[in-house]
């Protein structure tokens, strides 16, 4: 049925004359869409529930009234769409807002009966650019041996469903609601972090992994991790599992990224995905490696030129050396706003070219020499 609205359910045909869309609709729908000043309730369309439901203005009316229905009238609802309906409307573009209400406000048994027409058919919903809003909704609104079901349809087809633009959702989902014991998800994952850190949504489920399942089911995907955080730095979506483990891990898995990034720190920062791996770990970082990673880009290279100057031109590095005058103790940004101050000189002099990164920069010193120091994650101005 795909995004088809679902006109011509039930009672679609009935009385009915084509609308402006081409569909045709029933006498009640046509009055209901004309008559806006009649107060209308659930009772006055019972028998044409599924019919509203697939059109717009009738689905957003169902929705509303679903929110303080009665028992009766809800069971009435429920009849009428489930089970002959259900999985037509859960892929309907208007119709799954309707199920999605009645998962939220259904009684146990009324949602046991909708979870009983998914059955089966679960993956295919769960593709769906409608029906994985419904599988979502439905995870947060069921028992746990009712999820059991979805996880177990889904288990077969986890990576498929991590790589898919609608299924990713589900499984997040699923991470988030379901306890961790009867997800078997994570142990399909090992073996392939690399590929999910630079897939765009294989890299989101794998952030939710390591937000809520357990250190024993985390632990084998981390240590793959580690193996690859130098390439996962500069790759546009793997950049970002590496500062979600630098913000919310553990201090051993802080300790190993920011050693890999040690003698880095210059190349990394100019670099478009890695600085910002390079901000997060001196934001993140114990004060000792702090030092030691503001060292790094304040030592002349073997050249003798001078690393901050190379940062301060640079679109992406001179975020990196915000960032670390930002975060700097008293007596290193002291250190760091003397090396500064001569290059921005020259740099004003000679050149028009990075005013605009200049000036970021000639703000947060006037800010430190007026002893306005707030050392917080938000203080490096964007572009």
């Amino acid at each position: 049925m795909g995004g088809q609205p679902a006109h011509g359910y039930g009672h679609g045909g009935r009385h009915g004359r084509r609308g402006g869309d081409g569909a045709m609709r029933s006498a009640q729908l046509d009055e209901f869409r004309a008559n806006k000043s009649r107060k209308w309730e659930l009772r006055d369309i019972f028998g044409y529930i599924v019919e509203f439901s697939g059109d717009q203005h009738g689905s957003r009316f169902i929705q509303q009234k679903l929110e303080s229905a009665t028992s009766e009238e809800m069971e009435i609802i429920f009849d009428e769409i489930v089970p002959q309906y259900a999985i037509q409307l859960m892929q309907d573009v208007f119709g799954n807002y309707v199920v999605q209400k009645m998962f939220e406000y259904g009684t146990a048994a009324q949602k046991a009966r909708l979870v009983a027409t998914m059955e089966g058919q679960i993956l295919g919903l769960s593709l769906q650019m409608y029906g994985c809003r419904v599988v979502q909704k439905a995870i947060e609104h069921i028992l746990p041996e009712q999820q059991a079901v979805f996880v177990q349809e889904l288990s077969p087809s986890v990576l498929r469903c991590v790589k898919d633009a609608n299924g990713n959702h589900v499984i997040q989902k699923l991470i988030e609601h379901v306890a961790p014991e009867r997800l078997g998800f994570a142990t399909a994952f090992r073996g392939s972090v690399y590929e999910l850190s630079t897939h765009p949504y294989g890299c989101r489920v794998l952030q939710r992994c390591f937000e809520y399942m357990p250190e024993d089911q985390t632990r084998p995907l981390l240590d793959e991790l580690h193996k690859y955080v130098p390439n996962l730095m500069i790759d546009q979506f793997g950049n970002y599992v590496v500062q979600f483990v630098l913000e919310h891990g553990k201090a051993q898995d802080r300790a190993m990224i920011i050693s890999k990034l040690t003698g880095q720190m210059y190349n990394m920062a100019k670099h478009k995905f890695a600085s910002n791996v390079c901000e997060k770990a001196l934001v993140t970082a114990d004060p000792e490696s702090r030092r030691k990673l503001i060292d790094e880009i304040m030592t002349p290279k073997q050249d003798g030129l001078s690393p901050i100057m190379g940062l301060m031109k640079d679109s992406f590095g001179n975020y990196v050396l915000q960032r670390a005058l930002t975060v700097a103790d008293p007596d290193q940004r002291e250190l760091l706003i003397n090396k500064v101050r001569p290059h921005l000189v020259n740099m004003r002099r000679y050149s028009s070219a990075y005013s605009k990164h200049l000036s970021a920069i000639e703000r947060l010193l006037e800010k430190f020499s007026s002893g306005d120091a707030v050392q917080t994650e938000g203080a490096v101005e964007s572009s």
